[in-house]
């Protein structure tokens, strides 16, 4: 029997395997991509934009405080837990034009005052104040506008925490003092009175309150320039 054998074409052979020192040996010196999270090299921190931001926020709201201090006679302290946005809005437009309405951190604020006759509202500095600047000798003009919003909107809980007023203290029990403080005209028709009348009165002006006295005195002064004296 004749024996036949077969053979495959040569194209149909299968390369072998093709072998890559890569695939079996790792370059000790590329250690980038395979490296653990903890291990890869760190970027060095961006620089925080947002707190930057906000020391240059708390430095005006210093430099603002500052500035309502000029010329102001009296600054009182609300507790201001719960009022909303509206609400302020609308306490503004009821203020005197010489009293301003300004919401601010405790910390800010006392850093403001530090060092000056404004520091005694340091009892204040204690939960959430919105603050009133009083520009204006009228100090019970400028608190009714606060009291009346407060009793139509129901606010017991928003009362007054604290004012300076002459480098005193007054604390919430004490605010019927600065409430009732006379008003110019009243303070007029007081020297007037002295004036015209005995000398016991003018005497008992006199020794009336420092305040009184000042307000007295310059009441006077401007009575004399209207006359031309």
């Amino acid at each position: 029997m004749e024996a036949t054998l077969f053979t495959l074409p040569s194209s149909s052979r299968l390369p072998p395997p093709s072998l890559s020192l890569k695939s079996h040996f790792r370059n000790p010196f590329l250690t980038t991509t395979h490296l653990p999270p903890t291990l890869r090299p760190q970027s060095p921190p961006h620089p925080k934009i947002h707190a930057a931001i906000s020391r240059t926020k708390k430095e005006e709201t210093v430099e603002k405080v500052k500035q309502e201090l000029d010329s102001c006679h009296l600054i009182a302290a609300i507790s201001y837990k719960g009022l909303t946005v509206s609400q302020f809005q609308e306490l503004r437009t009821q203020l005197p034009e010489t009293t301003k309405l300004l919401v601010a951190k405790n910390t800010l604020v006392y850093k403001a005052i530090e060092g000056t006759k404004w520091a005694a509202l340091k009892p204040c500095m204690k939960g959430m104040n919105a603050w009133l600047f009083v520009h204006s000798e009228e100090i019970p003009a400028a608190l009714k506008p606060y009291r009346t919003f407060q009793r139509e909107k129901k606010l017991e809980d928003n009362d007054f925490t604290g004012a300076v007023f002459e480098g005193k203290f007054y604390g919430p029990g004490e605010f019927k003092a600065l409430e009732n403080l006379p008003t110019r005209a009243e303070v007029y028709a007081q020297i007037l009175g002295s004036i015209k009348g005995p000398a016991s009165a003018v005497v008992g002006t006199i020794q009336a309150p420092a305040r009184d006295l000042v307000l007295t005195l310059k009441a006077y002064c401007k009575k004399l320039e209207e006359e031309g004296q």
